[in-house]
């Protein structure tokens, strides 16, 4: 009853262990850090040791430019700059090619716009002129004036649409009706020179044309850099002024002739028209080609023209308002064939400068398709040698990987593994293979480094494969040197002890034995290191308390090893010494780490849940955190020779018991938990296979347990906290009988 009171609270805390264990906490696979001493090396740090005072710090990585991480994405990221700068020139390049088009072909429209809005001015002009004379008092314009109303009514009502005149007609051309009615009641009663003022109908007529000759659509057009093009416009431009000049002396000495004579100020007027006239042919003749220029000529070279001009001197002659004897309908038709002929070659001007617009259109076309061929052309040679040049390296590189991978992973492990597997008279020492990848001379030199590291390892590995050989045949054979010759002392130590009367000699000569028995122990750790078979084979089944004993007499401080209770129970022959050795360790380990005046307890009982029986080592020393657990409990399963190259020394005493429990078979487990108030608990569960039919049948049925606290368990943990429960009831029930008696 005194020794299992202090592990209720023990109980109580694997009841929560084992809920936290179903929360995901993961102590079910805790651990030891040490288990066993002296020259094995068990000495193993717990909590408040130095040796533990390390910790894992992670510094945080720098982030790399994207794409930066790979030779394709470096390779990407260099060709980028200049691939985005040749693209840019050819988009400007192709954007002013584009924009040159666009100018042609607006140029191109808004020359035909001219021609139409000179076309409405032509009949604008004649119309003028037919209603200057009627108002003169020449009745026979009457009906031509009629039909050129008509064309001009169908002209203007084509030109409405376009907003570039229609601005111009809404302002100059809205009292065109009430022009034409005045004009009419004022000739229809036959008296000539009637109410209307002649020369503001002139005036209104000259305004509306002026305003239409002023629209100009082409003069902001970026095609007209060209020269010919320009000089075409200019030229156009400066015909539609002197025609203008010659439709205006046309109808301004039409309405004179009619009347017989200058009136007023009319002959200045006269004057201004024909200066007017003068200047603009001076202009057009210095912009005008040669083929415009002679069908200029031509036009004022006719039978027409030259009567027109003979009208025109007789008009020179009477700036006096002398009377004029000429007829205004042969002036009129006169100066209609030059209107006429002047009209045509402003057309013949107006087809050349849309020719030359068409062929600049045709040009800019030809160079933007070009400029759009030549740009996809380079960008798809520049991305083809970016695609070349990165797989020239990626390539390569990609194979060396694959092969770096292969010798890393495959290759290499493979060969190491035969190496050390093979006997060392015949190890086999297979040369690197070559790998032909192609690409640089850098790459290949890179690829016959690799080859030399592989061969440097494979070297490597067998050197150490030897070293690893000859260390563990020097283990095994010092291990077995070493117990010969402790097994010679102990029988020396036993003869001497029969023959030995005295009590304090025969007291010395026990601690002597003692010592023989802890060095045997090491020797035999060091062939359990080694791998060798076990050192104490015996066919004898043996009981639990003498295991516990055996266990006992192998350890230092036994006298602080309390066996408080352990239940009848036979362990097969074959296990025996091996349990003894795993208990010695184990109870070493918990020796080591408490307080020199607590002992370390030691129980024993069997788990009728699922057949097995477990040995409790109970200390309340400085116990171990839950990562130094973990860590103790992967070196406890770690059975093969790489957790022994990998674990540091002070920790061979775990290497020791892993192995141990991995020579018992499956089944066999060490388990590590909290003793409550301080310490560490370890439990060694043997499976079923290791027990020998008991010769003296088990104690009455255990008692009850109370409940626990935890709703649920996970089922490892419930069937190792039913044997402790059990292992508890039946020790409890034991001593109350013992007391009642």
């Amino acid at each position: 009853m005194r020794v299992w009171t202090p592990l209720r609270p023990l109980f109580d805390r694997l009841d929560r262990l084992g809920e936290a264990g179903k929360r995901g906490d993961g102590n079910s696979g805790v651990g030891n850090d040490s288990v066993g001493s002296d020259a094995v090396g068990n000495g193993v740090a717990r909590k408040g040791s130095s040796v533990r005072r390390q910790g894992d710090r992670t510094t945080p990585a720098r982030r790399p430019l994207p794409g930066w991480r790979s030779i394709r994405g470096r390779v990407a990221v260099v060709i980028t700059v200049p691939i985005c700068l040749l693209l840019t020139v050819a988009g400007l390049a192709v954007y002013g090619r584009a924009e040159a088009l666009g100018d042609a072909r607006t140029t191109r429209a808004e020359v035909g716009l001219s021609l139409r809005v000179q076309a409405l001015v032509h009949q604008l002009q004649r119309e003028r002129g037919l209603t200057n004379g009627l108002l003169g008092g020449e009745k026979s314009y009457r009906t031509p004036l009629a039909a050129t109303r008509r064309r001009v009514d169908t002209a203007l009502e084509a030109m409405r649409p376009e907003r570039a005149v229609e601005q111009v007609i809404q302002k100059h051309l809205r009292r065109l009706t009430a022009i034409r009615t005045a004009a009419d009641r004022d000739t229809a009663s036959g008296s000539g020179g009637g109410t209307v003022d002649r020369t503001a109908t002139l005036s209104f007529y000259t305004t509306a044309v002026d305003a239409l000759n002023a629209v100009d659509p082409v003069a902001d057009t970026a095609t007209r850099d060209d020269r010919q093009l320009r000089d075409g416009l200019a030229a156009l431009r400066e015909l539609a002024a002197a025609k203008e000049s010659v439709a205006l002396e046309r109808g301004f000495l039409n309405g004179v002739f009619a009347e017989g004579a200058f009136q007023d100020r009319e002959y200045l007027t006269f004057t201004e028209v024909r200066a007017t006239r003068v200047a603009a042919l001076a202009r057009f003749g210095q912009v005008a080609t040669a083929p415009q220029l002679a069908a200029l000529k031509q036009a004022f070279g006719t039978k027409d023209a030259e009567s027109a001009t003979t009208y025109e001197a007789r008009a020179e002659g009477a700036p006096d308002g002398s009377a004029l004897r000429v007829d205004a309908g042969t002036w009129w038709d006169a100066m209609t064939v030059l209107v006429d002929d002047l009209y045509a070659v402003q057309q013949s001007v107006g087809d050349d400068v849309r020719d030359r617009a068409d062929q600049l259109s045709h040009d800019a076309e030809l160079a933007l398709a070009v400029y759009l061929l030549g740009g996809t052309l380079m960008a798809a040679l520049v991305a083809a040698l970016a695609a070349f040049a990165s797989r020239s390296l990626t390539r390569p590189l990609g194979a060396l990987a694959e092969a770096a991978h292969d010798v890393a992973r495959h290759r290499l492990p493979a060969t190491v593994a035969r190496i050390q597997q093979s006997p060392q008279d015949e190890v086999e020492f297979p040369e690197a293979q070559a790998q032909a990848l192609g690409g640089t001379d850098e790459i290949a030199e890179v690829a016959e480094s690799l080859r030399q590291v592989e061969h440097t390892a494979l070297q490597l590995a067998a050197q150490q494969a030897g070293l690893r050989r000859n260390t563990t045949e020097s283990l095994a054979n010092l291990g077995r040197r070493n117990q010969n010759l402790v097994r010679r002392q102990l029988g020396l130590i036993t003869r001497l002890e029969r023959q030995e009367l005295d009590p304090d000699a025969l007291a010395e000569l026990f601690e002597l034995d003692h010592l023989a028995t802890r060095m045997r122990r090491n020797a035999e750790s060091l062939l359990v290191l080694a791998g060798q078979n076990p050192p104490r084979p015996t066919a004898a089944p043996a009981g639990g308390l003498e295991v516990v004993q055996s266990a006992v007499a192998e350890v230092e401080q036994y006298r602080r090893v309390l066996i408080a209770a352990v239940e009848p129970v036979r362990v097969r022959g074959h296990a025996v010494a091996d349990v003894a050795h795993l208990l010695a360790e184990l109870i070493e380990n918990g020796l080591t780490f408490s307080p020199p005046n607590e002992p370390v307890e030691v129980h024993g009982w069997y788990d009728t849940e699922d057949g097995t029986y477990s040995f409790a080592v109970v200390d309340h020393g400085v116990g171990m955190s839950a990562a130094e657990k973990e860590r103790a409990s992967a070196r406890f399963s770690g059975s093969d020779e790489d957790a022994f190259l990998a674990a540091p020394t002070r920790f061979l005493g775990h290497l020791v018991v892993g192995r141990l429990a991995h020579r018992l078979g499956e089944g066999a487990k060490v388990h590590l938990f909290d003793t409550p108030g301080g310490g560490l608990s370890a439990l060694l569960v043997l499976p079923d296979r290791l027990l020998a039919p008991a010769t003296q049948p088990f104690p009455a049925a255990p008692l009850t347990p109370p409940p626990t606290t935890a709703p649920t368990t996970p089922p490892a943990v419930s069937s190792l906290l039913n044997g402790f429960r059990a292992g508890v009831a039946r020790a409890e029930a034991r001593s109350t009988q013992g007391a009642s008696s």
